[in-house]
């Protein structure tokens, strides 16, 4: 019998992170892959298996406790799990060989179980058992193994493909981290697995490999958590101006230059803490952390935060704690009011003959099992708005040297849900039907009120458009979605008198507030946008031209 203690695996860029849910009690037994407790991000919650069987000895968290990768939340009592001394002489069949000598080495054994560094050259009496996990896939949801690159028996290389996985965006490879010998295969072809999964048992003397990294060598499970973050973070916002001297070339695998991009990370900047200075997911989460966390000082910037009042002294209160999605919307908020330059053009477009043709449209789309409502259309006039004005589609650098201007049109939808706002992102908006909008902004805003939206389901937006038809209200300002430059307010359509043709006529207005980032954006170009959306909404025959 033996007790292993068990820690938070690699939440990636996720911090403070709330258990909301502890699945077992002490005494109760648990298998392999078994869900322990519930963990709740900022963006989505996640399971936490039992990485091997056993007993629950003691639980070191409770309900409502915030944790972060590393964190112990149990113990469990193992059935034949060895020691770290007793595993030493009994690790592999080649040290059996040796019995002869085991007597005399006995004490040796055991001081090698502690400064493995200290002992390089005996790295090859060290052949421990390691297992390989899903690294930080930047998402709590599965992804498809879709090939297998060793069987059972191959000796590997550190860095060798161990297995390709697939998601429903990108393909990517996870490397060996070390060499060594493929002992099992716990996951086939088709099985689906997320960050942390256990894929492949190996053995191999890490400091054989690499003698001089003690780390290494002195976890029995190095390969599940990817280099400590802590050390990195402290060196990012110094090392990479060294990094990039020193080398011209930035070794990163397709995932993490896919991550780069997604984040407007240039690698030449990240220092990798991969074998031979790769550039692993974990560099570019420490990189963005520093960014954020240490952002460059601005003279003059600093705001005095509003005092704290005891209004106890006024009457009952109660403290309710923020959700961690409230509380990063707030910092989000915050940030974007305060650094982007607001500037608000305020229109109204006549949607008479657009709410007919809807009307006239709805039973053709019931039978299409389609609900036809007027997002649809007011999506594709943005994006034929910001087709025909693309100073709309950019982000600017944070260099303000230049902006990137995007030849793609993913609009996000702002959807109320009851942990907070999320805005799901229509993608290729030019490229779909009306219909094809209708039926994907439905799917997205159920998963969004079901919280089982994906990570990729909330990036790359170039414009949003936030609503607020449904309540009702004259118009309102909405903060941009930074690094977007724009934003479409809309409001409650209502019935107004319009003069027309010498007389007034009862017409259906809809006001809508474009707001955008003057940094990016002019002031006449920002007038003349809204027009010609308030043009494409009133005459949806435009969208055709």
């Amino acid at each position: 019998m033996a007790i292993e203690k068990i820690t938070v695996p690699d939440l990636g860029d996720a911090a403070d992170v709330e258990i909301i849910e502890l699945l077992v009690a002490v005494g109760d037994t648990v298998a392999e892959n078994d869900s322990l407790m519930v963990l709740e991000s900022d963006k989505a919650a996640m399971e936490i298996p039992a990485p091997m069987a056993g007993v629950v000895k003691s639980i070191a968290v409770n309900l409502g406790d915030q944790v972060n990768t590393g964190s112990e939340i149990l113990s469990l009592e193992v059935e034949g799990a060895a020691s770290a001394e007793d595993a030493k002489p009994e690790a592999s069949e080649p040290e059996q060989l040796a019995e002869s000598k085991s007597e005399p080495a006995e004490s040796e054994t055991q001081q090698q179980a502690e400064p493995s560094a200290d002992a390089p050259s005996a790295a090859p009496a060290q052949s421990k058992k390691s297992v390989v996990k899903v690294p930080d896939l930047g998402t709590d949801d599965e992804v498809d193994v879709i090939e297998i690159h060793v069987s059972v028996g191959d000796s590997i290389s550190a860095d060798d493909p161990l297995i390709t996985l697939e998601s429903d965006k990108a393909a990517m490879e996870v490397p060996a981290p070390q060499d060594g010998e493929v002992l099992e295969l716990l996951i086939k072809v088709g099985d689906k697995v997320k960050t942390g999964t256990d894929v492949i048992r190996i053995s191999g003397a890490a400091a054989a490999a690499s003698p001089s990294p003690a780390p290494a060598s002195s976890e029995s499970e190095a390969v599940a958590p990817a280099p400590s973050t802590a050390p990195a973070l402290a060196a990012i916002p110094e090392v990479p101006a060294v990094h990039a001297e020193q080398s011209g070339k930035v070794y990163a695998g397709p995932a993490v230059r896919k991550l780069a991009r997604e984040l407007g990370v240039d690698l030449a900047l990240v220092l990798g803490t991969g074998a031979r200075s790769r550039v692993v997911k974990e560099d570019i989460h420490a990189f963005v952390k520093a960014r954020i966390n240490n952002p460059p000082a601005a003279a003059g910037t600093s705001i005095s935060a509003v005092p704290d009042v005891d209004f106890s002294q006024f009457g009952e209160i109660e403290e309710v704690a923020r959700s961690k999605m409230e509380k990063v919307t707030a910092t989000n908020m915050q940030r974007n009011w305060s650094s982007v330059p607001h500037v608000a053009q305020f229109n109204e477009a006549d949607v008479t003959e657009l709410e007919d043709f809807r009307a006239e449209l709805k039973p053709e789309a019931e039978k299409k099992g389609v609900k036809l409502t007027f997002l649809p259309f007011l999506l594709k006039a943005c994006a034929k708005a910001l087709a025909e004005y693309p100073q709309f589609n950019v982000s600017l650098h944070s260099s303000g040297e230049y902006v990137i201007q995007k030849k793609y049109y993913h609009i996000g939808v702002a959807v109320a849900t009851e942990a907070g706002l999320v805005v799901p992102v229509i993608r290729d908006v030019d490229k779909k039907s009306i219909y094809e909008l209708a039926d994907e902004v439905i799917e997205l805003s159920n998963k969004a009120k079901q919280r089982k939206l994906k990570l990729e389901e909330m990036q790359g937006a170039c414009f949003t458009i936030s609503s607020l038809g449904a309540i009702g209200g004259t118009g309102f300002i909405p903060i941009i979605n930074a690094p977007e430059v724009a934003i479409l307010g809309v409001s409650k359509t209502e019935i107004k008198p319009v003069y027309r043709n010498g007389e007034f006529q009862p017409r259906k207005m809809l006001p809508i507030t474009l707001c955008y980032d003057h940094k990016a954006v002019n002031g006449v170009d920002g007038g003349m946008f809204a027009d010609y959306l308030a043009k494409l909404l009133g005459d949806i025959r435009r969208l055709a031209l």
